[in-house]
Parts: C-alpha cells; sequence; structure tokens
C-alpha cells in the first residue's frame, strides 16, 4: 500500500473540502454547458466528454488552478495585498456576469463554512472578508487548502474534481445522460486531472491565461436564455 501523503485526518478533511455536499452551491452551475447543450453543441455522452476535457485543459489548468495554487501560496504567509491582486486577477477574467457572480457566490459561501473552522477574530478569515469586492472562489478554496494542511498539488486535486463531479452531474440533467454514461466521463476526467495539476503547478505566471470566447458567449447566451435549470 502506497503512504498517505496527508495524515489520515487531514486526507478526510480535504475529501469533505472536495464533496459536492459542501454548501457553497457548485451543483447549481454548468459553467456554460447547458448553453451548450441548448445550442446542440453537446448532445451525448461523448460530446459532453469532450466539452468538459477542453474545459478542464483550456480553462481550468492555464488559470483557475494555477491561481489556487498562488492563493495557497499566499495564504501561508499570509500576505493581504497579493491576496487582493490575485482575486482582482480571477475577477477581471470572468467574461459574463453570470461567470462573476458565480466565484464571488461560492467564495462567499465557502468564506461562511470557513467561520465553523476558524476563530472570528482570526487574522486569515478577516482578511478573506475583505476582500473586494467579494471573495473569489479560488481565494477562498485556498484559504480552506490551508486550513486543513493541504500541500498546493493535493489542494489542485481536490479542487479540481470536485469541478469534474458537478460538472459531470450538471452534465447528466442537462444533457440528459444517465448515471453510467456519467461515470464513464468522470473515469474520463480523472485520468485528465493528474496531467492538468502538473501543468497548472508549473506553469509560469506569464503564460496563464483565461481565453475561452466561445464559452464566453454562450454564457452571455445563458444569461437570457428562455428556459434553464441552471445559474450558468
Amino acid at each position: 500500500m502506497l503512504p498517505l501523503t496527508l495524515p489520515p485526518a487531514r486526507l478526510l478533511q480535504l475529501m469533505w473540502l472536495a464533496s459536492p455536499a459542501l454548501p457553497v452551491g457548485g451543483f447549481s452551475y454548468s459553467e456554460g454547458l447547458e448553453a451548450a447543450c441548448e445550442s446542440r453543441l453537446v448532445t451525448n455522452e461523448v460530446e459532453a466528454r469532450a466539452w468538459l476535457t477542453d474545459q478542464l485543459q483550456l480553462s481550468l489548468a492555464r488559470f483557475d488552478l494555477p491561481l489556487t495554487a498562488m492563493a495557497v501560496e499566499a495564504w501561508a504567509m499570509p500576505d493581504a495585498a497579493r491576496l487582493q491582486e490575485l482575486n482582482d486577477w480571477m475577477l477581471h477574467t470572468r467574461e459574463s456576469a453570470e461567470f462573476r457572480r458565480q466565484t464571488e457566490q461560492t467564495g462567499r459561501s465557502l468564506a461562511e463554512w470557513l467561520k465553523l473552522r476558524l476563530d472570528a477574530d482570526d487574522a486569515r478569515l478577516l482578511m478573506l472578508q475583505a476582500l473586494q469586492p467579494a471573495p473569489t472562489w479560488p481565494l477562498a478554496f485556498g484559504l480552506a487548502a490551508s486550513v486543513v494542511g493541504a500541500p498546493p498539488r493535493e489542494a489542485l486535486l481536490a479542487l479540481a474534481f470536485s469541478w469534474a463531479e458537478n460538472q459531470v452531474q450538471a452534465a447528466i440533467k442537462a444533457v440528459p445522460l444517465g448515471q453510467s454514461a456519467g461515470q464513464r466521463i468522470l473515469m474520463s476526467l480523472s485520468l485528465a486531472i493528474t496531467d492538468a495539476v502538473e501543468r497548472a503547478l508549473t506553469l509560469p505566471p506569464e503564460q496563464m491565461q483565461a481565453f475561452t470566447p466561445m464559452l464566453a458567449i454562450l454564457s452571455a447566451q445563458h444569461e437570457a436564455q428562455y428556459s434553464r435549470i441552471f445559474r450558468s
């Protein structure tokens, strides 16, 4: 048996943090997938798997995951100015109103959850709540990972798998797909997550980018979509 990289108690806390049951509302967002289904860009299991794999590689691995790793390091110091800089950077890359609301809402919700783990006067919690105009999801997740003692690599693996689980559930409802198809997609994404995390950890800051124009267009269309079940 391979040795655990984290003590069992910390590993369980990290699994808790990655669980879709964490009360941050992640299940209510499809991140553009519902609009892709409405536009007939995603109509079956193969197309859903390709869509989510592209999103993992082109969006998360190139920006959201590297930014989260930077946030984990900034919380370890902690460096309030650096945290606000990263928070601003995240907000500037959200190309639609619903994407911006998503990162702010989930960030605020995770900040509320962290109140259960931190003293009300803990300087880190106060710094999180002071982020303007709101703490974004990567900044809040970075603090949560720091609180449970997760190194950057383990934190990013947890974050990426949490994203994958939520998106697969969105695909099951929006495409729609069966549960078995969803598990096949999740297995495929799980295999791709390791490489995505390694890329994110070694990506120089000057190469980070959040350029997904088709996703931004679909998100803007989704804001006015007649019938929808997801908030993004």
